[in-house]
């Protein structure tokens, strides 16, 4: 029994040391994209591993048609863009740099070439809330977010405060085996950085769901729900030999999430993927709809 135990920690800490060995990072040279970029090669810089850079050039047959010389255009820009942005790597922050370019449909590009490489992340930046409220609807980021199976990490600030590391994280918790991958994904990254980690549950406001009356021992039955939702989050970060902060809040989860992360100024949400890949390739459900809309910090999606 000992061995076992000693043995699942060996397990665990190799797989802290190997994590996000490979990240690729989806870049069309906007701001946004440059912020996911300085976030990734931050990580590697500290952590080490190595990046892959991918360009992707729609091709659209209704355009090009009309101007086929725009796709060569496209192309030539392209090729520039990434031997810039391999050079600006290696210069800013010693690493060296894969860099892909090519014809098809970003999302798709994207991951496919993520599957290729063994790639372990995906870092993509975003627009900003109003931004990211179209993306959602079908766009790169969304898109990517439901067809990958491996993590990806949603960048949402400015260069200057992408540093690859997280000093405070916030995991939205509901004792779902996608809430636990995500708290155990947590105790990783704590356990590379240090980092403090923050379990929120929410209790659901039946009543304006499916109009019942909250009576007092409702309430009570509800709260030791909670309560028993949030001893589980701690004997999973005991597996890990980490204290967690807990948080139990009443509302729509989404919005906790985005109140608490913005109370206690946390910098990185992870949450689960609530198997939403094969099932509806725009449409994420609203937990991560509005978490990934309203947060102010990096979302981090996890498989």
């Amino acid at each position: 029994m000992i061995l076992d135990k000693e043995k699942n920690i060996l397990n665990k800490e190799a797989a802290v040391s190997t994590l996000y060995s490979t990240i690729l990072v989806g870049f069309d040279d906007s701001i946004p994209s440059k912020a996911a970029l300085t976030e990734a090669s931050n990580w590697i810089k500290k952590h080490g591993g190595k990046i892959v850079l991918v360009h992707a050039v729609y091709f659209d047959e209704e355009e090009f048609g009309i101007a086929p010389e725009q796709l060569e255009k496209r192309l030539k820009l392209g090729e520039k863009v990434c031997y810039q942005t391999k050079e600006m790597i290696t210069s800013e922050f010693g690493i060296e740099a894969q860099s892909f370019l090519c014809e098809g449909d970003p999302p798709k590009v994207i991951v496919d070439i993520a599957e290729e490489k063994k790639a372990d992340l995906i870092v993509l930046g975003t627009y900003g809330r109003r931004g990211i409220n179209r993306l959602l609807m079908g766009s790169v980021t969304s898109q990517v977010i439901v067809s990958s199976s491996i993590d990806v990490l949603v960048v949402k600030k400015q260069c200057t405060q992408c540093a690859g590391t997280y000093r405070s994280i916030l995991v939205p918790f509901d004792g779902s085996e996608f809430s636990k991958k995500a708290l155990r994904r947590a105790c990783e990254l704590a356990k590379l950085d240090g980092s403090g980690i923050t379990v929120l549950y929410a209790i659901p406001r039946y009543e304006e769901m499916i109009d019942f009356m909250m009576t007092s021992s409702i309430r009570k039955s509800l709260r030791q729900e909670a309560e028993r939702i949030i001893e589980g989050a701690k004997a999973v970060a005991a597996d890990y030999s980490i204290q967690v902060k807990t948080i139990i809040e009443e509302g729509h989860a989404g919005d906790k999430v985005v109140e608490t992360c913005g109370k206690a100024g946390n910098d990185l949400i992870i949450m689960g993927s609530y198997g939403w890949r094969g099932v509806n390739k725009a449409i994420m459900g609203s937990t991560a709809e509005r978490v990934i809309m309203n947060a102010s910090c990096p979302v981090l999606v996890v498989r």
